[in-house]
């Protein structure tokens, strides 16, 4: 971002909903967000029409569009891109010029059988189309989840020799990371293998837990649906669903009151009431006029019946207390 941000009119493509990262990285480097909206109609997928409109909407406004930010898994959404809406997307960056900036920190987290993941990176060498794309990974996401432990790496394809040794030098200004998370990084690449002393235990403990994920998204997704005015699309990868929430004029005028967002003021009683802890859609960015929360599959399975039941005991009432004629 630090490469191609080098005015005020140069600006990234976002998705909305979208992890904050980007966009309060864009303004800490004065550059333009220019925002694409994920489709929630068809599971969160993305649209080539909609990039191609942000991007021409972007360009007649003076924005020079230098990439396009792609997270899949999704986050906030859970979503999984097929390889045929990957392909689209890196044709439209090939197309416009456009680096693409491949977020797949949550690859290994995948919890549906209709869809598998793929990296941009083999969908774009299968193509052969001449892309400029980075991608990032990182051991402090996915079933690894080691969040103390801050490691990552990126790999620029296509990216002129002399533009990846001025990255070297910015990263060079830098200290290095931790010893402990350069170790992380290094397991994440190089897990251990079967005939390893260790490989059968790794490979029964990530099986395990990738499964215990599974069952716990679909708990969650299927327990929100079941709720007033809630709709929520599966969780088909990383750590999130992402639920719609249908809130009573009342309760937005309430929050209005109060000076939050509707569902700020959502998820601030729930926490209340509840101490679970969501984040607001409106913190993601969402259309206009919709309301949502991010929450996560993540505790314990033994403990997620009662998550959702004090999610459900929380949500019933307050939907009624909102929509009693007894606040006319």
């Amino acid at each position: 971002m630090d490469m191609l941000i080098s005015s005020s009119n140069d600006g990234m493509m976002i998705p909305i909903p979208q992890y904050p990262l980007y966009s309060s990285g864009l303004t800490l480097r004065d550059g333009v967000a220019v925002p694409y909206y994920l489709d929630e109609a068809n599971e969160w997928g993305m649209s080539v029409e909609s990039l191609q409109q942000a991007l021409d909407s972007a360009r007649a406004e003076g924005t020079a569009v230098k990439a396009l930010v792609v997270i899949n898994p999704g986050n906030p959404t859970g979503q999984l891109l097929t390889y045929e809406n990957m392909a689209g997307i890196l044709e439209f960056c090939a197309k416009e010029s456009i680096v693409l900036f491949a977020d797949e920190v949550y690859q290994t987290n995948n919890y549906t059988d209709d869809r598998v993941w793929h990296s941009f990176r083999k969908v774009m060498l299968d193509k052969q189309l001449p892309v400029q794309l980075v991608s990032f990974h990182s051991t402090s996401k996915g079933y690894y989840g080691e969040c103390g432990l801050r490691g990552g790496y990126f790999e620029a394809l296509n990216i002129e020799p002399d533009v990846i040794d001025q990255v070297y030098k910015l990263s060079s200004m830098s200290l290095c990371s931790n010893l402990p998370g350069q170790i992380a990084v290094d397991l994440m690449v190089r897990p251990p293998k079967e005939s390893d002393p260790s490989g059968s235990l790794f490979i029964q403990e990530r099986d395990s837990q990738l499964t215990s994920l599974r069952r716990r998204a679909e708990k969650l997704t299927d327990a929100l649906n079941q709720l007033t005015g809630i709709s929520c699309n599966p969780s088909q990868g990383a750590m999130y669903a992402f639920p719609k929430i249908e809130l009573p004029p009342k309760a937005v005028a309430a929050a209005k009151a109060a000076g939050k967002a509707p569902d700020g003021f959502y998820a601030l009683n729930l926490l209340d009431a509840t101490g679970i802890c969501v984040v607001p859609g409106s913190g993601f960015g969402q259309v206009d006029g919709t309301w949502h929360f991010r929450t996560t599959f993540l505790p314990p399975e033994d403990q997620m019946d009662a998550v959702v039941e004090r999610i459900r005991e929380f949500h019933e009432p307050f939907m009624a207390k909102y929509t009693s004629r007894s606040l006319l």
